[in-house]
């Protein structure tokens, strides 16, 4: 008898931030992927622990703009009751900010715009992670505003610009701030998507387009082995 899939329930924001070249991945270990719109969803009528594995992805909006988006507040609840079930949960950005958000950290306004490709450093933790897999790659980094890493989780990474890149809380739960699972081949949605915020941060979408192209490669094989390792990991 063929065993049932697992499943993987992406929470999405936006329809070009997806799970890019993390997909694939996800599907060779025998996940069944479904997307849900949480701005369009009804998260308090889906089981919050049902999913194998949940994907919280990025967005251009705050972690701490419910006044503004309703919805975050119950996406805030719901990633809470997923983090304290213990239940695999990986976050991407803006589903990163929320994850320390609804472990009781702060996320704040950056001060600036960290938008473009660059490496991490990553901490004695981070080095011990599967984050290691990434060596000296750059990744994309797209976003205004950060977390600070909340009590009982391990710092992983940062940037020059960024101190708190990534988080793990436990075996189960991990927070990246940086896109990982960006699939620099469709670069160009993002530079459409996101065409009046890299006119008001003055970045331009030529130099994007180019940092993309020279990182492809190198992305495509090590953005999958970092969530292989992460998956090996987790407990059963």
């Amino acid at each position: 008898m063929t065993a049932s899939p697992k499943t993987l329930l992406a929470l999405r924001h936006v329809h070009f931030e997806d799970l890019g070249t993390l997909a694939p991945t996800f599907a060779e270990r025998g996940y069944a992927i479904e997307y849900l719109d949480v701005p369009l969803a009804d998260l308090r009528s889906i089981d919050v622990i049902a999913p194998d594995l949940v994907v919280v992805l990025g967005g251009p909006i705050g972690a701490f703009d419910e006044a503004m988006y309703p919805f975050v507040s119950d996406e805030l609840a719901w990633v809470k009751a997923r983090l304290a079930a213990r239940a695999p949960i990986l976050g991407i950005c803006l589903g990163a900010q929320l994850m320390a958000r609804a472990l009781g950290a702060k996320v704040y306004p950056l001060g600036v715009k960290e938008i473009g490709y660059a490496p991490l450093t990553l901490t004695d933790a981070g080095q011990v992670s599967p984050l290691a897999a990434l060596g000296d790659a750059s990744v994309l980094h797209w976003h205004g505003d950060q977390f600070d890493i909340p009590a009982g989780a391990e710092h992983l990474a940062r940037t020059s610009t960024g101190a708190n890149q990534a988080f793990a809380f436990g075996k189960h739960a991990l927070g990246l701030q940086f896109h990982l699972e960006a699939d620099a081949a469709r670069i160009e949605s993002w530079l459409v998507g996101h065409a009046c915020e890299l006119g008001a941060a003055k970045i331009d979408p030529v130099t994007l387009r180019t940092q993309a192209r020279e990182h492809h490669a190198r992305l495509s094989q090590v953005a999958p082995a970092v969530i292989g390792r992460w998956l090996d990991a987790m407990p059963a």
